[in-house]
Parts: C-alpha cells; sequence; structure tokens
C-alpha cells in the first residue's frame, strides 16, 4: 500500500519549522493571497506546480522537499540513526579553546592594525607636506 505524501501538510510544516506566519506567505507571494488562501492550500494533498515553484522561492526550500517529505520515513530514518548504538559509531569532537590565547591573539591583530594605520599615516603626511612645498 504506497502512502501518498500530502504536499499542502508539507508546506505547512517547513513553514513552521521556519517561524514564518501564513500572513507572511501570502505576502510574499503577491497581492492575490491572503492568509485564508494559504489556509486552504495547505488542506492540499496535491500543490499546482507553479505555485509549489513560487513557495519553494519564498521560503528558499527545494520543490522535491514539498513533493517528497514524508514524515513517517524522517522519524524512521532519524531513529535508526540516533538510536543509543548508532551514536557510539558518531565521532564527537570536543574543541578546547583557551580564551586568554584568543585574547591575546585578538589584541596582536589589533597593534599590528594600529601600527599599519600610522605607517599609512605618516606616509600621507609626507605626501602632504611635498604638495604644500612645491
Amino acid at each position: 500500500m504506497e502512502q501518498k505524501i500530502h504536499q499542502g501538510r508539507n508546506v505547512k510544516r517547513f513553514r513552521e519549522m521556519l517561524g514564518i506566519k501564513q500572513e507572511s506567505l501570502a505576502f510574499d507571494l503577491g497581492n492575490d493571497w491572503n492568509q485564508k488562501k494559504i489556509s486552504v492550500l495547505e488542506q492540499k494533498d496535491v500543490i499546482e506546480d507553479n505555485i509549489l515553484s513560487r513557495i519553494s522561492n519564498s521560503l528558499k526550500i527545494p520543490v522535491e522537499a514539498f513533493q517528497n517529505f514524508d514524515e513517517e520515513q524522517a522519524v524512521n530514518l532519524i531513529s535508526c540513526n540516533f538510536s543509543d548504538n548508532a551514536m557510539f559509531n558518531n565521532r564527537i569532537e570536543v574543541f578546547n579553546n583557551n580564551p586568554i590565547e584568543e585574547i591575546k591573539k585578538l589584541h596582536e591583530e589589533k597593534i599590528a592594525l594600529y601600527e599599519r594605520m600610522l605607517k599609512e599615516k605618516d606616509e600621507m603626511m609626507t605626501r602632504l607636506e611635498k604638495l604644500i612645498n612645491r
């Protein structure tokens, strides 16, 4: 039994994940759109390709995501990859940055910048003095 993907529900899921309200999406889609029309659209099983393309551009999500996303498959994938046993296969890297060293590095960069600025100022003063003395 093949389960059909509900494109409208997928639009709603991705929109909500991005924290975008229906009114905002309607505004992005143009003057002929409003919150009610977005609500009706999100109830549709299949959405026309041209509308799906406009939504894709607005949300910056590929059209294929709306057409192919299946929540049940995603949950299975996540549960298989992040079960207790699967976690041992993933490397977790910890970076220990010494904040004092980082501050010292920033300070040295700042000193180098000031020295370059002073050098450029001296060069500019020399050029100005030459122009004045002509």
